[in-house]
C-alpha cells in the first residue's frame, strides 16, 4: 500500500470505523477471557457533544481499546439519560414555539411530543462520539427510559419502598419556579450575589414602639407566622412575651424565644415564615406554628400575598420596598454580600417550599458505600477527592426523588379515593393489594396513580446494573460475567450526585463494588483558566476541531493537558500538535517505505541502533505499564509520544538511514518495521485512526486483520549499560552539533574528535555518523585551535584550524568579552553603592549578585577561547 504525500484524516477516519463496525470489532459477548468492562456516563438525550465530552470519551476509549489489546474481554456500554427536567424544559419550548401551553395537553399527549422529541434528538449525541473514534459496543445501547431500565427502576422503588426506605411526607424542599418540581440539594448551586440587607419595623401590639428585623427578602414577610429573639439578649428582653405586628398585613404575630437566634446579626430579631425558610421551618414545627405559603409554583404570589398577588416575586421585592418606606416601617436599607440558591438546571433562584414528596433514606444505606471508598475497595483517582466523598457520606440527607414533572418514570404508587396509598409495579397488583385494605367497594378505575416523576438520578444510579440487566434478571451470564465493571470515567461534580449513588446500590443489589476505580476528570478550561461557556464564546466546537485537525490530532491534544483531578487548560494549539504528531508518524513511514532494499553487509551503527531501540522500547513499554497502573494517562502518552519523535524518528532512524540514493540491509529493515509495528500499537489506544492506517499500509495483512484486536507488545529484556552508554554518547554528540552552530560549520564538513588520555569509546560507530566526523582520535596533550568540552569527567576537543575564519571569530569573541565587561563594571558599581545594599531587597541583592558571578564565568570562557583562537 504506497502512501500519499500527505496525511488526510478525514479519508482515513470514516474508513476505518465503518471497517471496524463491519466486523464487530467493538461487540462484546461474556467468554472465558478476563473481562474488561466500562459503562458510559450517558449524556443527556437531548445534548449535543462538548468539550468535556470530548475529554471524558477519550479517556474511557484509551482505556478500553487497551485493555482489548491486553486480550482483555473489553465491553464499553454506551447509552442516555433522559434527564427529565432538561428534556421536559426543551418539548414545553418547542410546544411554546408552535403556540401549544402545556397546560393545554394531557398527560398522554405531551408524552407523545416528548417522546418524538426524544426520538428526533436522541442519538445525536452518540454518532458524534463516532466521530471521535469511540470502540463504543454500539448493539448494547441503553436509554434510561428504555423497557428494561424502566423496569428496573420500578422495581427497585417498589422493592426500597417495602424494606421501609422509601416514604412520602410534607417536607420543606428546593423548589424550581422555572421548571416547576422540586430539587434535591445536590442540584442547588449557591452563588455569591450583591443585594440589599432590609431593616423593617414591627410595631408592638397594644403599646408604643417597634422592633426591627433585618431581612434579605422582604417579601417574604407576608408568610410570616412569628418573631424569634434569643433569650439570653439583653437588648431585646422587652421583647419577651409580646406581640408584634406585620408591616403593611397587620397581622399580629407572637415574639417566641429561642438560642438558635444569633445575637450578633442585624437586630437580633428573627421574622418567623415556616413556609420559606428550611430554619423557619424547624422552628415552626418546634413551636407549633401556622405556616403560610405565599407563593404559587412558578414564582409569583399568591391569594396570601394580599395586595401582591399574581406580581413576580422580586418585583413584589422592588414594590414592598417602596411601600413600606412610604408608611415609615422602613428604617434603612444596606447594601449586603451573601450566597444564593441556584437551580443546577435552569439557573434560576430557588425557592425553600413546604412539599409534599417522595423520600428515600440514606444514612444506613450510605453506610457500605462510605467504607468501600475509604477502605480502598473502590479507588478514587486522584485520592484527594476521598475527604469530599467522606464528607458528603458522613452527612448525608434524606434524598427527595420526586419530581413534579411528566416527562420521567412514573412514580409506581396509586391512591385510594378514601385516603391512603399503596406502591406495587402495576395497576393491577396495586387494585390486588387495595381490595385487601379498604372496606369500601372499589373498582381498578377508583385508583388514582401518582402524577410525579422519579429525580432522573434514580434511574442512573443503577446504570452498572442495569445496563446488564441486573435488576430485572439479577443472575444472567451477561451481569454475572461483567458486574463489576472495571473503571468508571467521570467528573467530580457528579462525585455526589451519581457516583455515590450507584455504589450504594451496587451494595444493596448486587452486595459487590459497581466498579473499582474512579478516574475523575478536571474541568476543561481555556488557556485562561476560564471555564468553557456558549456566554463567553471560548467553547471551541469539537467536530469543528476534528474536522480541521483530525480526531486523533484532537484526542492527542485533550490528553496533553488533562493530569487526573486537575482542570484541563485547552489550548487549540494542542491539537495542531497532535496533527503534527500524525505527520510526524506518517513521514516516518513513508521514508523507511521509500528505501530500497539489497543484500548487502549490516553497518556496525545500524546493528548498535537496533540493540539500544530494542533496549529503549522495552524501558518505555514498562514506564508505560506503570503510568497506566497509576491511571497517569497523559503521563504514558507523553511516554510514548518522546520515543517516537525523539528516539525512533531522531536518532534510530538516522542512524539506520542509508547514505543518499544507497540501499538498507534486509536485516535493518526487517528490525525496523518491526519495531514501528510495536510503536503503531503503543499509539492505538491514543490515535486510533492512523495507527490502524499505518498498521495496513507497513506490511501486507490478512483480510479482517486490524491492529485493534491486536496485541500490545510485551517488554523484553533491557540493557541498562548500553542504554546509559548510549546516552554518553548523545551528549557528545549534541555538544558537536553545538559547536558547528556556534561555529558556523557547515553539516557536510566532516570534522575530527580528539579525545584527551582516553581510550576509544564503545559507540565510536554512532558518533561517527551521528555527528558526521572523519575520525576519532585519542591525544595526550590539547593542541592549540581547538573547541574543547566535557562529557562527565572526560574531556574533548574539534580541532578548528581550516573549519572557521579566525578573524571574524576573534571579533565576535572579543566584541562579546567588551559587553560582557561593561555589563561585569555597571554590576560592581552597582554592589559598591553601599546605600543600594542596604536599602534593596535582600532577594534584589542576591539576584545582583548572580549576575556578577555570571558576568565573571563567561569573562573567563571568552578569554580562554580568544586565547586558543590567536594561537591558530
Amino acid at each position: 500500500m504506497e502512501l500519499d504525500s500527505k496525511y488526510n484524516p478525514s479519508e482515513v477516519e470514516s474508513k476505518w470505523y465503518q471497517y471496524w463496525l463491519d466486523r464487530g470489532f467493538f461487540h462484546s459477548t461474556p467468554d472465558e477471557r478476563e473481562p474488561y468492562a466500562v459503562v458510559i456516563p450517558p449524556p443527556n438525550v437531548t445534548g449535543v457533544l462538548h468539550m468535556g465530552h470530548m475529554l471524558n470519551n477519550t479517556i474511557q476509549d484509551i482505556l478500553v481499546r487497551r485493555a482489548r489489546m491486553q486480550g482483555k474481554n473489553a465491553c464499553w456500554v454506551p447509552g442516555t439519560d433522559h434527564a427529565s427536567i432538561a428534556t421536559e424544559a426543551k418539548v414545553v419550548a418547542k410546544l411554546a414555539s408552535e403556540g401549544i401551553n402545556k397546560k393545554d395537553l394531557s398527560r398522554e399527549e405531551f408524552l407523545g411530543h416528548a417522546w418524538e422529541w426524544t426520538h428526533k434528538h436522541g442519538g445525536i449525541i452518540l454518532e458524534q462520539l463516532k466521530k471521535l473514534g469511540a470502540s463504543c459496543d454500539w448493539n448494547r445501547t441503553c436509554f434510561t427510559m428504555d423497557e428494561p431500565r424502566s423496569e428496573s427502576v420500578n422495581k427497585v422503588f417498589v422493592d426500597l419502598y417495602n424494606k421501609g426506605l422509601i416514604y412520602r411526607g410534607v417536607r420543606m424542599v428546593n423548589w424550581d419556579p422555572k421548571a416547576l418540581t422540586a430539587l434535591s440539594d445536590e442540584e442547588v448551586i449557591y452563588k455569591e450575589q450583591q443585594g440589599k440587607l432590609y431593616y423593617l419595623r414591627y410595631k408592638l401590639a397594644c403599646e408604643d414602639g417597634y422592633a426591627v428585623v433585618a431581612t434579605t427578602r422582604p417579601e417574604t414577610i407576608l408568610g410570616d407566622t412569628a418573631m424569634c429573639i434569643n433569650p439570653n439578649d439583653p437588648k431585646n428582653a422587652h421583647l419577651k412575651g409580646k406581640k408584634v405586628i406585620v408591616p403593611l398585613i397587620n397581622r399580629e404575630i407572637p415574639v417566641i424565644e429561642d438560642d438558635y437566634v444569633d445575637i450578633e446579626f442585624g437586630t437580633g430579631c428573627l421574622k418567623v415564615t415556616p413556609a420559606h425558610d428550611v430554619n423557619d421551618y424547624m422552628l415552626g414545627e418546634k413551636y407549633n406554628l401556622p405556616s403560610i405559603d405565599i407563593f404559587n409554583d412558578n414564582g409569583t404570589l399568591n391569594e396570601h400575598g394580599a395586595m401582591y398577588a399574581g406580581m413576580d416575586r422580586f418585583a413584589v421585592r422592588e414594590q414592598i420596598e417602596k411601600d413600606l418606606e412610604a408608611v415609615g416601617l422602613l428604617e434603612k436599607v444596606e447594601n449586603y454580600t451573601n450566597k444564593v440558591g441556584f437551580s443546577e438546571r435552569t439557573n434560576v433562584v430557588i425557592e425553600p417550599k413546604l412539599s409534599m414528596q417522595w423520600f428515600l433514606k440514606m444514612e444506613e444505606l450510605a453506610k457500605p458505600a462510605l467504607e468501600a471508598v475509604m477502605d480502598d475497595e473502590i479507588k478514587l483517582v486522584p485520592p484527594k477527592f476521598k475527604n469530599t466523598y467522606r464528607h458528603w457520606m458522613e452527612n448525608v440527607k434524606d434524598w427527595c426523588i420526586s419530581r413534579q414533572l411528566w416527562w420521567g418514570h412514573r412514580i409506581p404508587a396509586y391512591y385510594l379515593p378514601h385516603g391512603g396509598h399503596v406502591v406495587a409495579l402495576t395497576k393491577e397488583e396495586a387494585y390486588t393489594k387495595a381490595l385487601a385494605m379498604t372496606p369500601y367497594p372499589l373498582s381498578i378505575d377508583d385508583l388514582r396513580q401518582d402524577e410525579d416523576v422519579l429525580d432522573t438520578w434514580f434511574s442512573s444510579w443503577l446504570w452498572p446494573i442495569s445496563v446488564f440487566d441486573g435488576i430485572n434478571h439479577p443472575d444472567n451470564p451477561d451481569v454475572n460475567y461483567y458486574y463489576p465493571t472495571a473503571d468508571l470515567i467521570t467528573a467530580p461534580d457528579i462525585l455526589f450526585f451519581w457516583v455515590a449513588r450507584m455504589i450504594i446500590s451496587g451494595y444493596e443489589y448486587r452486595q459487590k463494588p459497581c466498579f473499582h476505580h474512579v478516574y475523575l476528570t478536571g474541568i476543561v478550561r481555556d488557556k485562561l483558566g476560564r471555564k468553557m461557556s456558549k456566554s463567553l464564546g471560548n467553547s471551541p466546537e469539537p467536530l469543528a476541531l476534528i474536522e480541521k485537525y483530525g480526531a486523533d490530532g484532537v484526542r492527542m491534544g485533550m490528553m496533553l493537558s488533562a493530569p487526573a483531578g486537575n482542570d484541563i487548560l485547552f489550548d487549540e494549539a494542542l491539537c495542531e500538535q497532535g496533527r503534527n504528531f500524525n505527520n510526524k508518524i506518517w513521514n516516518a513511514l513513508r521514508l523507511i517505505k521509500g528505501w530500497d532494499i539489497a543484500d548487502i553487509e549490516q553497518p556496525e551503527s545500524s546493528q548498535i541502533a537496533i540493540r539500544w531501540f530494542d533496549s529503549k522500547l522495552n524501558q518505555t513499554i514498562e514506564e508505560i505499564d506503570d503510568l497506566f497502573g497509576k491511571y497517569r494517562i497523559s503521563e504514558a502518552l507523553m511516554s510514548v509520544y518522546k520515543l517516537f519523535w525523539d528516539e525512533f524518528s531522531a536518532w534510530y532512524l538516522e542512524l539506520i538511514k542509508p547514505a543518499y540514493q544507497k540501499p538498507i540491509d534486509s536485516k535493518t529493515l526487517e528490525a525496523t518495521i518491526a519495531f514501528f509495528e510495536k510503536l503503531l500499537k503503543l499509539l492505538h489506544p491514543f490515535m486510533p485512526f492512523i495507527t490502524e492506517e499505518l498498521y495496513h499500509a507497513l506490511k501486507e495483512r490478512s483480510a479482517g486483520d486490524s491492529i485493534m484486536i491486536s496485541l500490545l507488545p510485551q517488554s523484553g529484556v533491557i540493557d541498562t549499560t548500553l542504554l546509559a552508554t548510549f546516552d554518553n554518547a548523545k551528549e557528545i554528540v549534541a555538544a558537536i552539533r553545538t559547536i558547528r552552530l556556534q561555529k558556523n560549520i557547515p553539516n557536510k564538513e566532516l570534522l575530527v574528535l580528539q579525545i584527551m588520555n582516553g581510550s576509544l569509546p564503545e559507540l565510536s560507530a554512532v558518533m561517527l555518523k551521528m555527528a558526521n566526523l572523519r575520525k576519532i582520535e585519542i591525544i595526550s596533550e590539547k593542541a592549540t585551535g581547538i573547541a574543547p568540552f566535557m562529557v562527565g569527567t572526560t574531556e574533548y576537543a574539534i580541532p578548528l584550524e581550516a573549519l572557521i575564519d579566525v578573524q571574524t571569530e576573534l571579533k565576535k569573541l572579543q566584541d562579546e568579552l567588551y559587553y560582557q565587561e561593561g555589563f561585569l563594571a555597571s554590576v560592581n558599581k552597582k554592589l559598591g553603592n553601599e546605600k543600594f545594599v542596604a536599602n534593596a531587597k535582600p532577594e534584589v541583592v542576591d539576584m545582583e549578585r548572580k549576575k556578577l558571578a555570571d558576568a565573571e564565568s563567561k569573562i573567563m570562557s571568552l578569554k580562554e577561547a580568544i586565547a586558543a583562537l590567536k594561537t591558530t
